[in-house]
Order: C-alpha cells, then sequence, then structure tokens
C-alpha cells in the first residue's frame, strides 16, 4: 500500500479556493457569532466558559492516547493556573498538573514561535516515567524507529498505517516547524532583504522573498535537496542546449 508521505512533494497540498470558499463564509460566520455572544457574557461566565471548554478539550484528547483523566483534578490545575476563583477545587497530581502546563502553553502561547524544543518539552511532560502504557519509549526526542498502527492478535495484525521512517523525521519535522513559524519566517525574509543577504538560514531552511507572478510578496522555503535538485536540473538543460548547438 503506498501512503500520502510516499508521493513526491506530498506536503504541498493544494485547494480549489472557489470550491471552499462558501463554507469558510459559513465557518467564519458562526466563529464570529460565537465570539459575538462571548462577548456579551460577564467576565465570571467568560472565565467559566474558557475554564470549561479547556477542561473537556484536555481530557477527551487524553482517552484517544489511552489516558484516563480525573476531570475535577483538570479543572482545578488550570483554574489554579489562570487565575479563575472558583469552588470546589481539589487536590491535583503531578502528572496533571504538567499536562496542563502542556495544554496552557499550547494555547495561550500559541504566537509563540514553535520549536524542536518546545515539542520535546510536551513530550516530557506527557510521558514522565519513559513509558507509553507498558513499553518504554525515547521521551524528548524524535523516534528512532519505525512506526505502525496495528490492530488484531498476535500472529493476525493488521497494519492500518505505516509512518515515514524514523531517518525522514527530523527533516519532515524541520519542515513542518518552518510551516508554522511563516510569521517568524516572513520577518526573517525581510531582515535578510534589507541586509541584501540572500544566503541566511532559518532553522536549516533557505527563506527569501518572492513576488512570484501576482506581484503580491511572499516568502518562499527552500531546502538544500531541493536547491541541488534546482540546480541539477538547470545544469542538464543548459548541457542540453550546449550540445544541441555544437550538433
Amino acid at each position: 500500500m503506498r501512503y500520502i508521505h510516499d508521493y513526491e512533494n506530498w506536503w504541498q497540498f493544494r485547494y480549489d479556493y472557489d470550491s471552499i470558499l462558501h463554507e469558510l463564509g459559513r465557518v467564519r460566520a458562526k466563529q464570529g457569532l460565537v465570539l459575538g455572544r462571548m462577548l456579551s457574557l460577564g467576565f465570571v461566565s467568560q472565565d467559566e466558559a474558557t475554564l470549561s471548554n479547556l477542561s473537556l478539550e484536555l481530557v477527551r484528547s487524553s482517552e484517544i492516547e489511552g489516558q484516563q483523566l480525573n476531570l475535577e483534578e483538570v479543572r482545578s490545575s488550570i483554574a489554579r493556573r489562570l487565575g479563575i476563583e472558583t469552588a470546589g477545587l481539589v487536590p491535583v497530581s503531578r502528572y496533571v498538573d504538567g499536562v496542563v502546563e502542556m495544554l496552557l502553553d499550547a494555547t495561550q502561547n500559541y504566537d509563540k514561535p514553535l520549536s524542536d524544543e518546545r515539542l520535546f518539552g510536551w513530550h516530557n511532560v506527557l510521558f514522565p516515567t519513559g513509558r507509553s502504557g507498558l513499553y518504554r519509549i525515547n521521551v524528548g526526542q524524535y523516534r528512532t524507529e519505525d512506526m505502525q498502527v496495528v490492530s488484531g492478535a498476535m500472529g493476525k495484525e493488521k497494519v492500518h498505517y505505516q509512518a515515514p521512517a524514523a531517518a525522514r523525521v527530523p527533516e519532515e519535522m524541520e519542515r513542518f516547524i518552518s510551516w508554522i513559524n511563516k510569521d517568524e519566517a516572513m520577518e526573517f525574509a525581510v531582515k535578510s532583504e534589507r541586509k541584501r543577504s540572500f544566503s541566511s538560514k532559518l532553522h536549516n531552511i533557505t527563506v527569501g522573498l518572492s513576488s512570484g507572478t501576482s506581484h503580491s510578496r511572499g516568502i518562499f522555503l527552500v531546502e538544500d535537496s531541493e536547491k541541488d535538485k534546482w540546480a541539477g536540473f538547470v545544469l542538464a538543460r543548459f548541457l542540453e542546449n550546449v550540445m544541441s548547438d555544437s550538433l
């Protein structure tokens, strides 16, 4: 079976803007209604809504990973960290406090740059013992072994998904982090343009300004492997033209 990550440039998703514009408009309108209703609530009600939503989000997300968190512990930890005064707070375990810290860092500090170290910190919080269930795992680093999603009894396993090879993970994550930090990349590209520096790299990826054919300023992100491919293509075309002229 061929998975999406087996295709060349699989991460360059394309979509038909006209096809989704209507649905995006509907979502945006509903989002506006929700924000409007939140603003009409008093501060106490807003705090309660925030507390309930964050608590349920964390408990439900943990259930997906097979972790059963106590809702009251999660709620109490979030309330203390956000300074929300509410009745019925209960003692909280160190593990729940750590997971809540990770959630709040991700949701409250969403505008901060993402990095390997930040991701590894979250990973350490999720698996403080270095184990996932009965299995010992590498914590605070990218995996070094292959990974599959498997179901079925021993001897009758069914592979539902084969993840990218472990050797590819650092490169794929580097690309993903650069995409997440695209605002940081734009700022970096503008500074490089002002300095007339055209070989500057951000997270080992070459970043620069580009107007393309639309004349609207954007950025390009190029890995060394892509630069090598492009250089090879240009050289091949050049040699092809030289050979044609000589004949």
